[in-house]
């Protein structure tokens, strides 16, 4: 095509529109200074380093969430921050899923997980909330939970009798806060291969 039928055919619209959203990527977290690098904030750190390896920042507002629109895994996609507050992330999450038409199978969640250790993370393709109240907002918002999730390890309780509240509420101590940092880059690399559809391989290769 030369440069005159091209402006022909921009001229009588038939250029391709831009493609459709097909995935949301939400990290989970609380907004606000003060909860910075605490436990509960590790899913939007980690959405935040994905943003970082494509070049972008997540600082538009919609969706009562941060937001940036990427491509990734030859996919065109969301990458989202729910400013909802952790207990009620579904709220936002359902907006976007419902607004771009997303089922929950393409809606890929990254959440704190006090059961593994720092540097640790666990690649599910489906599950209950497993006590979290962030994903227990999801499952009810989405009516499903039949969406995977990336596991990211912030550490167990010291103690059975410890406040669970104050624990994912508290900052990683800095071993720990370098462990977790640690397994950004396969975060980032097995959210891609959940985007491509590849999540067995993410799984075998990823979750340690």
């Amino acid at each position: 095509m030369n440069i005159f039928d091209l402006f022909k055919k921009i001229e009588s619209g038939g250029t391709s529109a831009a493609a459709p959203i097909e995935f949301l990527i939400a990290g989970l977290g609380n907004p606000g200074k003060e909860y910075e690098r605490t436990r509960h904030n590790a899913g939007f750190v980690a959405v935040d380093a994905i943003a970082e390896s494509l070049g972008v920042k997540i600082d538009r507002a919609k969706f009562r969430a941060l937001i940036a629109e990427v491509s990734l895994g030859g996919k065109r996609g969301l990458l989202m921050k729910p400013q909802t507050f952790m207990n009620l992330s579904g709220a936002a999450i359902a907006e976007a899923a419902s607004f771009y038409k997303i089922p929950p199978e393409r809606v890929l969640v990254l959440v704190d997980d006090i059961s593994l250790a720092p540097g640790q993370m666990r690649i599910r393709r489906k599950g209950s909330a497993g006590g979290h109240n962030g994903l227990k907002s999801i499952i009810a918002e989405l009516g499903s939970q039949e969406f995977p999730r990336i596991k990211l390890g912030v550490g167990q309780k010291p103690s059975p009798d410890h406040d669970l509240v104050n624990w994912v509420l508290g900052k990683l101590p800095e071993e720990d806060n370098k462990a977790f940092l640690s397994i950004l880059d396969d975060v980032a690399a097995s959210a891609t291969l959940i985007v491509k559809g590849d999540i067995e391989t993410a799984m075998c290769r990823f979750s340690h």
